[in-house]
Formats: C-alpha cells, structure tokens, sequence
C-alpha cells in the first residue's frame, strides 16, 4: 500500500515560523516535524510514499531527498498553489495508483500504529477518528457499532488527519482547488465510509504553541 504525506500547507497561524521554513520542516528536538512521519510510516512497512508540497516545496525535497535515507522511496506531487486536500490527492493521482492508499495529515504528531491499516477492509474511506480536541469540540462523524461512519446519531469525533482511500472517492472531482469534507460526508451519506477511533496520542501542530508542546512531550517521554 502506496502512503500520501499532505504537506502543502502555508502554516499561516505559524507564521513568522513559516515565512522562510515550509511547515513540515519546523523542527522539533532538532528534526524535521515531517520526518517523524516517514520514520513511523517506514517502520510500518509503508515503502512507497508520496509527499505534495507548495509553499517553500523545493525545501522539503532538498531535506528529504528520495527517501533513501529512511529506507523508503519518495516522489513529489508538487503544485504551484496549495490546492486543498482533495485537489492535494487528485493531482497526485497519478503517483498513487488503482489501490487503495493511505493519507496523513504533515502537520499532525502520532503514535498511531500504521501497520494495522495494511489490512484494513475499505470501500471508499476508512477514518481514523480521535476525542474532540479543545480547538475543534463539535467533532466531525459518528461511528455506528458496526464502524461505519454516520453523520449524526450519536457522539461526534474528530477526523484525524489520517485516512484510507480508494481512488473511486475522488472519480468526480476535478483538477483544481477542492476540499476532502464533503467528499466524506457524502460517503458517509452513502453507507460507505467506515472509521475507528483511537485513544492513543495525537497532536494537531497548528500554532507555535503546541509546537512547542510537542516537543516538550518528546522530551519527558
């Protein structure tokens, strides 16, 4: 299974951080916030992984190269405008393949356990979803007894930023600028989306705070 890093993000709530440096590579005890997530994805026999880039893009492929040095192969979707999630994914089509593939969110931090997700069922989208966080405490789905999502009838969670995805999601998008949540919601609506949710660490690295935080976390682990 081929993995999809979304790494394309200005990091406007990081700026000044991100005015120079793209978001992926702030670095957290002295190395790059993307980097973690190759080194979990690698150890988690994801050998194929697609990284798209925009703002300061060059960077992260200077910084990361062809993956060699992680023992994975890395190829670049790169877009001349950050196009959104699902334009992020349409445009890297291409590179992904006919399978189903695996997306993380480049601005989260996780000790999630990618390998499960090798053999995980899906027809159009598997979700991973978390507890609410404070900064978003109206959550996003609901998960039915049976792990499909829903969207309602019930206690809401939060999307993580990490999903499974056959490329049949996106055969009626367009090229171009476009958002992956009402993609979601209607597979959800259809009956064909399906979730977990896990109770183990996870950090949304949005603001310097929680960059911080984060690294105050790695250090007292």
């Amino acid at each position: 299974m081929k993995a999809m890093i979304l790494a394309a993000g200005r990091g406007e709530r990081m700026r000044p951080l991100t005015d120079h440096t793209p978001k992926p590579l702030l670095p957290v005890l002295g190395k790059p916030l993307i980097s973690y997530t190759v080194e979990q994805l690698a150890a988690a026999g994801f050998s194929e992984i697609v990284i798209n880039h925009a703002h300061l893009g060059k960077q992260i492929e200077q910084q990361l190269g062809n993956g060699q040095q992680f023992g994975v192969s890395i190829v670049y979707s790169p877009e001349p405008e950050a196009l959104e999630t699902a334009g992020g994914i349409v445009n890297a089509l291409p590179l992904l393949g006919n399978e189903v593939f695996l997306v993380v969110n480049g601005d989260i931090a996780t000790d999630f356990p990618f390998a499960q997700l090798q053999q995980q069922p899906v027809d159009l989208a598997h979700l991973i979803l978390i507890n609410n966080p404070d900064h978003h405490p109206t959550g996003d789905f609901c998960l039915a007894a049976d792990g499909k999502l829903t969207g309602s009838n019930g206690r809401k969670h939060t999307f993580s930023g990490i999903g499974l995805y056959h490329p049949e999601l996106f055969k009626h998008t367009a090229p171009g600028k476009s958002k992956l949540a009402p993609l979601l919601h209607q597979a959800t609506a259809q009956g064909r989306a399906s979730g977990q949710h896990y109770l183990g660490f996870w950090m949304d690295i949005g603001t310097p705070e929680r960059l911080q935080a984060l690294a105050e976390y790695y250090r007292n682990r």
